[in-house]
Protein backbone atom coordinates (compact mmCIF):
# COMPACT_ATOMS: atom_id res chain seq x y z
CA UNK A 1 0.00 0.00 0.00
CA UNK A 2 1.62 3.09 -0.71
CA UNK A 3 4.69 1.85 -2.19
CA UNK A 4 5.28 4.28 -4.89
CA UNK A 5 5.35 7.40 -2.88
CA UNK A 6 6.95 5.33 0.26
CA UNK A 7 10.14 5.16 -2.35
CA UNK A 8 10.12 8.52 -3.30
CA UNK A 9 9.90 10.14 0.15
CA UNK A 10 12.85 7.54 1.11
CA UNK A 11 14.50 9.24 -1.45
CA UNK A 12 14.14 12.45 -0.56
CA UNK A 13 15.27 11.44 2.90
CA UNK A 14 18.58 10.10 1.38
CA UNK A 15 18.98 12.95 -0.93
CA UNK A 16 19.11 15.63 2.08
CA UNK A 17 21.14 13.65 3.99
CA UNK A 18 23.68 12.95 1.40
CA UNK A 19 23.85 16.51 0.26
CA UNK A 20 24.23 18.59 3.94
CA UNK A 21 26.92 15.89 5.34
CA UNK A 22 29.07 15.99 2.06
CA UNK A 23 28.90 19.72 2.66
CA UNK A 24 29.93 20.02 6.11
CA UNK A 25 32.99 17.17 5.52
CA UNK A 26 34.18 19.76 2.81
CA UNK A 27 33.27 22.80 4.74
CA UNK A 28 34.97 20.88 7.71
CA UNK A 29 37.89 20.29 5.91
CA UNK A 30 39.10 23.95 4.91
CA UNK A 31 38.52 24.94 8.33
CA UNK A 32 40.53 22.20 9.36
CA UNK A 33 42.99 22.90 6.80
CA UNK A 34 42.90 26.95 8.36
CA UNK A 35 43.79 25.68 11.37
CA UNK A 36 46.81 23.90 10.69
CA UNK A 37 47.94 27.22 9.22
CA UNK A 38 47.30 29.19 11.88
CA UNK A 39 48.81 26.21 14.18
CA UNK A 40 52.23 26.36 12.22
CA UNK A 41 52.96 30.28 12.03
CA UNK A 42 52.46 30.02 16.11
CA UNK A 43 56.03 28.72 17.23
CA UNK A 44 57.47 31.37 14.44
CA UNK A 45 55.65 34.07 15.76
CA UNK A 46 56.88 33.49 19.29
CA UNK A 47 60.24 32.93 18.67
CA UNK A 48 60.27 37.06 17.11
CA UNK A 49 58.85 37.95 19.91
CA UNK A 50 61.58 36.51 22.58
CA UNK A 51 64.25 37.59 20.29
CA UNK A 52 63.29 41.61 20.00
CA UNK A 53 63.97 42.34 23.66
CA UNK A 54 67.95 40.67 23.69
CA UNK A 55 68.21 42.82 19.90
CA UNK A 56 67.35 46.39 21.38
CA UNK A 57 69.94 46.01 24.38
CA UNK A 58 73.70 45.47 22.44
CA UNK A 59 75.78 48.04 24.32
CA UNK A 60 74.54 46.80 27.89
CA UNK A 61 75.30 43.03 27.04
CA UNK A 62 79.12 44.27 26.05
CA UNK A 63 79.59 46.94 29.28
CA UNK A 64 78.81 44.28 31.14
CA UNK A 65 80.98 41.51 29.66
CA UNK A 66 84.37 42.25 31.51
CA UNK A 67 82.42 42.48 34.82
CA UNK A 68 81.35 39.43 34.33
CA UNK A 69 84.43 37.82 33.22
CA UNK A 70 86.55 39.13 36.18
CA UNK A 71 83.72 37.58 38.42
CA UNK A 72 84.20 34.53 36.59
CA UNK A 73 87.93 34.03 36.80
CA UNK A 74 87.54 34.94 40.59
CA UNK A 75 85.35 32.16 41.07
CA UNK A 76 87.60 29.65 39.15
CA UNK A 77 90.66 31.02 41.57
CA UNK A 78 88.43 30.33 44.52
CA UNK A 79 87.49 26.90 43.64
CA UNK A 80 91.39 25.93 42.54
CA UNK A 81 92.08 26.73 46.05
CA UNK A 82 89.16 25.40 47.64
CA UNK A 83 90.39 21.81 46.51
CA UNK A 84 94.20 22.09 47.27
CA UNK A 85 93.10 22.49 51.09
CA UNK A 86 92.55 20.27 53.79
CA UNK A 87 89.01 18.07 53.31
CA UNK A 88 87.48 19.39 57.22
CA UNK A 89 84.42 21.36 57.91
CA UNK A 90 85.62 24.90 58.16
CA UNK A 91 88.06 24.35 54.25
CA UNK A 92 84.61 23.18 53.04
CA UNK A 93 82.49 26.02 54.36
CA UNK A 94 85.01 28.55 53.48
CA UNK A 95 84.92 27.09 49.90
CA UNK A 96 81.06 27.10 49.65
CA UNK A 97 80.79 30.78 51.06
CA UNK A 98 83.47 31.29 48.58
CA UNK A 99 81.32 30.19 46.01
CA UNK A 100 78.00 31.83 46.99
CA UNK A 101 79.77 35.10 46.80
CA UNK A 102 80.90 34.85 43.27
CA UNK A 103 77.61 34.12 42.25
CA UNK A 104 76.40 36.96 44.14
CA UNK A 105 78.96 38.96 42.24
CA UNK A 106 78.43 37.79 38.80
CA UNK A 107 74.44 38.11 39.26
CA UNK A 108 75.24 41.92 40.36
CA UNK A 109 77.39 42.25 37.28
CA UNK A 110 75.10 41.05 35.25
CA UNK A 111 71.63 42.98 36.40
CA UNK A 112 71.51 45.99 34.06
CA UNK A 113 71.10 49.62 35.48
CA UNK A 114 67.18 50.44 36.55
CA UNK A 115 67.33 52.85 33.31
CA UNK A 116 67.97 50.28 30.85
CA UNK A 117 65.87 48.75 28.56
CA UNK A 118 65.56 45.30 30.22
CA UNK A 119 64.48 46.68 33.41
CA UNK A 120 61.02 46.64 32.62
CA UNK A 121 61.47 43.24 31.93
CA UNK A 122 63.04 42.21 35.31
CA UNK A 123 60.51 44.11 36.87
CA UNK A 124 57.54 42.24 35.98
CA UNK A 125 59.60 39.21 36.11
CA UNK A 126 59.48 38.47 32.23
CA UNK A 127 62.69 36.86 30.94
CA UNK A 128 62.65 37.04 27.11
CA UNK A 129 64.22 33.50 25.77
CA UNK A 130 64.92 32.23 22.22
CA UNK A 131 62.00 29.53 22.57
CA UNK A 132 58.27 29.90 22.65
CA UNK A 133 56.49 29.10 26.07
CA UNK A 134 53.81 26.90 26.94
CA UNK A 135 50.91 29.95 26.60
CA UNK A 136 52.47 31.03 23.20
CA UNK A 137 52.01 27.85 21.48
CA UNK A 138 48.97 25.81 21.83
CA UNK A 139 48.50 22.12 20.31
CA UNK A 140 47.60 21.89 16.91
CA UNK A 141 44.45 19.99 18.02
CA UNK A 142 43.36 22.78 20.50
CA UNK A 143 43.92 25.57 18.09
CA UNK A 144 41.74 23.92 15.60
CA UNK A 145 39.22 23.04 17.92
CA UNK A 146 38.96 26.64 19.59
CA UNK A 147 38.66 27.77 15.91
CA UNK A 148 35.80 25.62 15.16
CA UNK A 149 34.02 26.84 18.36
CA UNK A 150 34.68 30.44 17.92
CA UNK A 151 33.12 29.78 14.75
CA UNK A 152 30.12 28.19 15.61
CA UNK A 153 29.59 31.32 18.05
CA UNK A 154 30.24 34.37 15.30
CA UNK A 155 27.29 37.08 15.20
CA UNK A 156 28.31 38.93 12.50
CA UNK A 157 27.68 36.65 9.79
CA UNK A 158 25.08 37.70 7.02
CA UNK A 159 21.27 35.41 8.38
CA UNK A 160 20.10 35.93 5.15
CA UNK A 161 22.69 33.53 3.33
CA UNK A 162 22.00 30.81 5.63
CA UNK A 163 24.83 29.83 8.79
CA UNK A 164 27.72 30.32 6.38
CA UNK A 165 30.81 28.41 6.37
CA UNK A 166 32.29 28.60 8.88
CA UNK A 167 29.53 27.84 11.41
CA UNK A 168 28.77 25.02 9.06
CA UNK A 169 32.32 23.81 9.90
CA UNK A 170 32.17 24.70 13.35
CA UNK A 171 29.24 22.57 13.55
CA UNK A 172 30.65 19.44 11.99
CA UNK A 173 33.88 19.71 13.68
CA UNK A 174 32.02 19.90 17.68
CA UNK A 175 29.98 16.42 16.32
CA UNK A 176 27.25 18.41 14.57
CA UNK A 177 25.56 19.01 10.47
CA UNK A 178 23.81 22.38 9.93
CA UNK A 179 21.19 21.92 7.56
CA UNK A 180 20.91 25.09 4.93
CA UNK A 181 18.69 25.77 2.22
CA UNK A 182 21.10 25.07 -0.97
CA UNK A 183 21.18 21.65 0.51
CA UNK A 184 17.36 21.48 -0.21
CA UNK A 185 17.07 23.35 -3.69
CA UNK A 186 17.22 20.14 -5.57
CA UNK A 187 15.85 17.28 -3.02
CA UNK A 188 12.71 19.65 -2.44
CA UNK A 189 12.41 20.42 -6.12
CA UNK A 190 12.67 16.40 -6.70
CA UNK A 191 10.04 15.74 -3.60
CA UNK A 192 7.74 18.23 -5.45
CA UNK A 193 7.77 16.18 -8.73
CA UNK A 194 7.20 12.78 -6.43
CA UNK A 195 4.43 14.54 -5.25
CA UNK A 196 2.49 15.65 -7.51
CA UNK A 197 3.07 12.60 -9.85
CA UNK A 198 1.76 10.53 -6.54
CA UNK A 199 -1.48 12.70 -7.22
CA UNK A 200 -0.79 14.91 -3.96
CA UNK A 201 -3.15 17.78 -4.50
CA UNK A 202 -0.53 20.87 -5.28
CA UNK A 203 -1.61 22.70 -2.32
CA UNK A 204 -0.99 20.14 -0.34
CA UNK A 205 2.04 19.16 -1.85
CA UNK A 206 3.28 23.09 -1.52
CA UNK A 207 2.14 23.19 2.19
CA UNK A 208 4.39 19.39 2.54
CA UNK A 209 7.46 20.98 1.65
CA UNK A 210 6.79 24.73 3.13
CA UNK A 211 6.55 22.76 6.94
CA UNK A 212 9.72 21.13 5.92
CA UNK A 213 11.67 24.33 5.03
CA UNK A 214 10.83 25.76 8.07
CA UNK A 215 11.50 22.48 10.11
CA UNK A 216 14.73 21.81 8.24
CA UNK A 217 16.75 25.25 7.27
CA UNK A 218 19.43 26.34 9.86
CA UNK A 219 18.14 23.53 12.08
CA UNK A 220 21.81 21.99 14.09
CA UNK A 221 21.68 18.41 15.21
CA UNK A 222 23.97 16.36 16.85
CA UNK A 223 25.58 13.39 14.75
CA UNK A 224 24.30 10.69 16.94
CA UNK A 225 20.73 11.62 15.60
CA UNK A 226 21.77 11.97 12.20
CA UNK A 227 20.08 13.93 9.45
CA UNK A 228 18.26 11.12 8.36
CA UNK A 229 16.72 11.04 11.32
CA UNK A 230 16.62 15.04 11.15
CA UNK A 231 14.75 14.82 8.16
CA UNK A 232 12.50 12.01 8.77
CA UNK A 233 11.15 14.04 11.64
CA UNK A 234 10.51 17.08 9.40
CA UNK A 235 9.01 14.72 6.89
CA UNK A 236 6.80 13.24 9.87
CA UNK A 237 5.17 16.56 10.46
CA UNK A 238 4.93 17.46 7.74
CA UNK A 239 2.90 14.75 6.19
CA UNK A 240 0.90 14.51 9.77
CA UNK A 241 -0.12 17.86 9.76
CA UNK A 242 -2.09 17.58 6.62
CA UNK A 243 -3.25 14.12 6.81
CA UNK A 244 -4.46 14.31 10.36
CA UNK A 245 -6.88 17.62 9.76
CA UNK A 246 -10.22 17.19 11.33
CA UNK A 247 -9.36 13.97 12.93
CA UNK A 248 -11.90 12.85 15.28
CA UNK A 249 -12.73 9.49 17.56
CA UNK A 250 -15.30 7.76 15.09
CA UNK A 251 -15.89 5.07 17.99
CA UNK A 252 -16.38 7.22 20.40
CA UNK A 253 -18.70 9.56 18.02
CA UNK A 254 -21.10 6.91 17.13
CA UNK A 255 -20.79 5.31 21.23
CA UNK A 256 -21.77 9.01 22.65
CA UNK A 257 -24.34 10.17 19.96
CA UNK A 258 -28.33 9.44 20.72
CA UNK A 259 -29.75 6.62 19.26
CA UNK A 260 -30.52 5.88 16.24
CA UNK A 261 -27.63 7.66 14.64
CA UNK A 262 -28.40 7.95 11.31
CA UNK A 263 -25.05 7.69 8.50
CA UNK A 264 -25.78 9.02 5.17
CA UNK A 265 -23.20 7.70 2.08
CA UNK A 266 -22.16 9.77 -0.88
CA UNK A 267 -20.21 9.50 -3.92
CA UNK A 268 -20.13 8.67 -7.24
CA UNK A 269 -21.27 5.30 -9.25
CA UNK A 270 -18.54 2.43 -8.70
CA UNK A 271 -16.42 3.56 -6.23
CA UNK A 272 -17.52 0.20 -3.75
CA UNK A 273 -20.54 2.41 -1.91
CA UNK A 274 -22.73 0.06 -1.30
CA UNK A 275 -19.90 -2.54 -0.70
CA UNK A 276 -18.66 -0.03 2.42
CA UNK A 277 -22.13 0.06 3.33
CA UNK A 278 -22.23 -3.87 3.77
CA UNK A 279 -18.44 -3.73 5.37
CA UNK A 280 -19.51 -1.39 8.08
CA UNK A 281 -22.98 -3.48 8.64
CA UNK A 282 -20.09 -6.04 10.29
CA UNK A 283 -18.16 -3.98 11.85
CA UNK A 284 -20.87 -2.54 13.83
CA UNK A 285 -22.01 -6.01 14.65
CA UNK A 286 -18.59 -6.76 15.93
CA UNK A 287 -18.70 -3.98 18.17
CA UNK A 288 -22.45 -5.11 19.65
CA UNK A 289 -24.80 -2.26 17.57
CA UNK A 290 -27.50 -3.31 15.23
CA UNK A 291 -27.90 -1.98 12.20
CA UNK A 292 -30.75 -0.93 9.24
CA UNK A 293 -29.87 -0.46 5.67
CA UNK A 294 -31.84 1.76 3.50
CA UNK A 295 -31.64 2.15 -0.24
CA UNK A 296 -31.52 5.83 -1.13
CA UNK A 297 -30.32 5.46 -4.56
CA UNK A 298 -33.79 5.17 -6.54
CA UNK A 299 -32.10 6.18 -9.89
CA UNK A 300 -29.65 3.11 -10.72
CA UNK A 301 -31.29 0.17 -12.28
CA UNK A 302 -30.25 -2.97 -10.30
CA UNK A 303 -29.39 -0.42 -7.28
CA UNK A 304 -32.16 -2.55 -4.50
CA UNK A 305 -30.50 -6.18 -5.80
CA UNK A 306 -27.24 -4.97 -5.53
CA UNK A 307 -27.83 -3.83 -1.29
CA UNK A 308 -30.28 -6.39 -0.78
CA UNK A 309 -27.83 -9.43 -1.69
CA UNK A 310 -25.12 -7.55 0.99
CA UNK A 311 -28.32 -7.41 3.35
CA UNK A 312 -29.38 -10.87 3.43
CA UNK A 313 -25.55 -12.10 3.23
CA UNK A 314 -25.48 -9.91 6.76
CA UNK A 315 -28.96 -10.94 8.10
CA UNK A 316 -29.66 -7.43 8.02
CA UNK A 317 -33.40 -5.75 7.64
CA UNK A 318 -33.35 -3.76 4.38
CA UNK A 319 -36.10 -0.46 3.66
CA UNK A 320 -36.18 0.55 -0.08
CA UNK A 321 -38.74 1.64 -2.21
CA UNK A 322 -39.21 1.27 -5.75
CA UNK A 323 -37.22 2.51 -8.49
CA UNK A 324 -37.72 6.62 -9.10
CA UNK A 325 -39.04 6.56 -5.87
CA UNK A 326 -37.70 9.94 -3.50
CA UNK A 327 -34.33 8.93 -1.83
CA UNK A 328 -35.27 11.21 0.94
CA UNK A 329 -38.20 9.60 1.98
CA UNK A 330 -36.71 6.22 1.93
CA UNK A 331 -33.87 7.06 4.39
CA UNK A 332 -36.89 9.23 6.66
CA UNK A 333 -38.62 5.49 6.21
CA UNK A 334 -35.44 3.78 7.42
CA UNK A 335 -34.75 6.29 10.50
CA UNK A 336 -38.49 5.93 11.64
CA UNK A 337 -37.95 1.88 11.43
CA UNK A 338 -35.10 2.31 13.51
CA UNK A 339 -36.75 4.08 16.30
CA UNK A 340 -39.47 1.80 16.10
CA UNK A 341 -37.60 -1.68 16.50
CA UNK A 342 -34.82 -0.04 18.83
CA UNK A 343 -32.37 0.08 16.23
CA UNK A 344 -28.88 1.39 16.86
CA UNK A 345 -27.42 2.36 13.59
CA UNK A 346 -29.37 3.55 9.87
CA UNK A 347 -26.90 3.38 7.04
CA UNK A 348 -28.48 5.08 3.99
CA UNK A 349 -26.97 4.44 0.52
CA UNK A 350 -27.34 6.81 -2.10
CA UNK A 351 -27.48 7.47 -5.78
CA UNK A 352 -24.25 7.35 -7.58
CA UNK A 353 -24.34 11.49 -8.20
CA UNK A 354 -21.85 12.91 -10.36
CA UNK A 355 -20.23 16.19 -8.66
CA UNK A 356 -20.70 17.83 -12.14
CA UNK A 357 -24.62 16.97 -11.93
CA UNK A 358 -26.78 19.87 -10.38
CA UNK A 359 -29.81 17.93 -9.88
CA UNK A 360 -28.25 14.89 -8.40
CA UNK A 361 -26.27 17.29 -6.08
CA UNK A 362 -29.74 19.14 -5.15
CA UNK A 363 -31.34 15.98 -4.00
CA UNK A 364 -28.63 15.34 -1.66
CA UNK A 365 -28.54 18.92 -0.03
CA UNK A 366 -33.03 17.70 0.03
CA UNK A 367 -31.92 14.50 2.04
CA UNK A 368 -29.75 16.27 4.46
CA UNK A 369 -32.49 18.92 4.88
CA UNK A 370 -34.99 16.66 5.68
CA UNK A 371 -33.42 13.72 7.56
CA UNK A 372 -30.57 15.44 9.24
CA UNK A 373 -28.10 12.59 9.59
CA UNK A 374 -25.79 12.52 12.08
CA UNK A 375 -22.58 12.15 10.04
CA UNK A 376 -22.58 12.23 5.92
CA UNK A 377 -19.66 9.88 4.53
CA UNK A 378 -17.88 10.59 1.04
CA UNK A 379 -16.86 7.35 -0.39
CA UNK A 380 -14.15 7.12 -3.23
CA UNK A 381 -11.61 5.21 -4.51
CA UNK A 382 -7.60 5.86 -3.27
CA UNK A 383 -6.69 5.14 -6.81
CA UNK A 384 -8.50 7.95 -8.27
CA UNK A 385 -6.12 10.40 -6.87
CA UNK A 386 -7.01 14.55 -7.48
CA UNK A 387 -10.12 12.89 -9.37
CA UNK A 388 -11.09 11.60 -5.61
CA UNK A 389 -9.64 14.87 -3.91
CA UNK A 390 -11.89 17.46 -6.40
CA UNK A 391 -14.89 15.29 -5.89
CA UNK A 392 -14.62 14.99 -2.32
CA UNK A 393 -14.06 19.21 -2.64
CA UNK A 394 -17.08 19.41 -4.76
CA UNK A 395 -19.45 17.19 -2.37
CA UNK A 396 -18.14 18.55 0.73
CA UNK A 397 -20.02 21.54 -0.80
CA UNK A 398 -23.37 20.79 -1.73
CA UNK A 399 -23.56 19.23 1.65
CA UNK A 400 -20.83 19.49 4.26
CA UNK A 401 -19.40 16.03 4.61
CA UNK A 402 -18.06 14.87 7.96
CA UNK A 403 -15.41 12.47 7.06
CA UNK A 404 -14.22 10.39 4.13
CA UNK A 405 -13.59 6.73 3.41
CA UNK A 406 -11.07 4.92 0.67
CA UNK A 407 -11.54 2.23 -1.03
CA UNK A 408 -9.27 -0.16 -3.09
CA UNK A 409 -6.41 1.87 -1.00
CA UNK A 410 -4.27 -1.97 -0.93
CA UNK A 411 -4.29 -1.42 -4.53
CA UNK A 412 -3.08 2.57 -4.36
CA UNK A 413 0.68 2.88 -4.93
CA UNK A 414 0.68 6.41 -4.90
CA UNK A 415 -1.54 7.32 -1.83
CA UNK A 416 -2.50 11.15 -3.33
CA UNK A 417 -5.78 11.01 -2.29
CA UNK A 418 -5.22 9.95 1.03
CA UNK A 419 -2.86 12.41 2.18
CA UNK A 420 -4.66 15.37 0.34
CA UNK A 421 -8.71 14.54 0.89
CA UNK A 422 -8.60 16.07 4.68
CA UNK A 423 -6.37 19.07 4.03
CA UNK A 424 -8.85 20.28 1.25
CA UNK A 425 -11.78 19.16 2.55
CA UNK A 426 -10.77 20.15 6.47
CA UNK A 427 -12.58 16.55 7.24
CA UNK A 428 -10.84 13.60 7.94
CA UNK A 429 -10.36 10.21 6.48
CA UNK A 430 -11.96 7.48 8.86
CA UNK A 431 -11.78 4.31 6.76
CA UNK A 432 -9.66 2.56 4.42
CA UNK A 433 -11.08 -0.40 2.14
CA UNK A 434 -8.45 -3.31 1.47
CA UNK A 435 -10.17 -5.72 0.09
CA UNK A 436 -13.52 -7.51 -1.22
CA UNK A 437 -14.16 -9.05 2.16
CA UNK A 438 -16.95 -7.69 4.61
CA UNK A 439 -14.34 -7.63 7.13
CA UNK A 440 -11.90 -5.96 4.86
CA UNK A 441 -12.07 -2.29 6.28
CA UNK A 442 -9.95 -0.76 8.34
CA UNK A 443 -9.78 2.28 10.30
CA UNK A 444 -7.73 4.90 9.55
CA UNK A 445 -5.26 6.51 11.90
CA UNK A 446 -2.77 9.15 10.50
CA UNK A 447 0.00 8.03 12.83
CA UNK A 448 0.14 4.61 11.50
CA UNK A 449 -0.52 5.95 7.89
CA UNK A 450 3.05 8.37 7.93
CA UNK A 451 4.59 5.65 9.96
CA UNK A 452 3.99 3.22 6.87
CA UNK A 453 4.80 6.07 4.41
CA UNK A 454 8.05 6.77 6.18
CA UNK A 455 9.36 3.24 7.06
CA UNK A 456 12.61 1.45 5.41
CA UNK A 457 12.31 -0.10 2.20
CA UNK A 458 12.34 -3.78 2.16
Amino acid sequence: MFDGLKKKLNRFRNDVEETAEEKAEAAADEAESDADAEAESAPADADNAAVEPEASEPAAADSDADAVGDADAGSEADAVDAADAPADAESASAAVEADADADAESESAATPEPDSEVDAGADTGDEPSGEPTADEVEPRESLASDAAKAALTEEDEDDSSGPGRLRRAAAFATGKVVIEEEDLEDPLWELEMALLQSDVEMQVAEEILETIREKLIGETRKQVESTGQLVSEALHDALYEVISVGQFDFDQRIAEADKPVTLIFTGINGVGKTTTIAKLAKYFEKQGYSTVLANGDTYRAGANEQIREHAEALDKKLIAHEQGGDPAAVIYDGVEYAEAHDIDIVLGDTAGRLHTSNDLMAQLEKIDRVVGPDLTLFVDEAVAGQDAVERARQFNDAAAIDGAILTKADADSNGGAAISIAYVTGKPILFLGVGQGYDHIEKFDPEQMVERLLGEDE
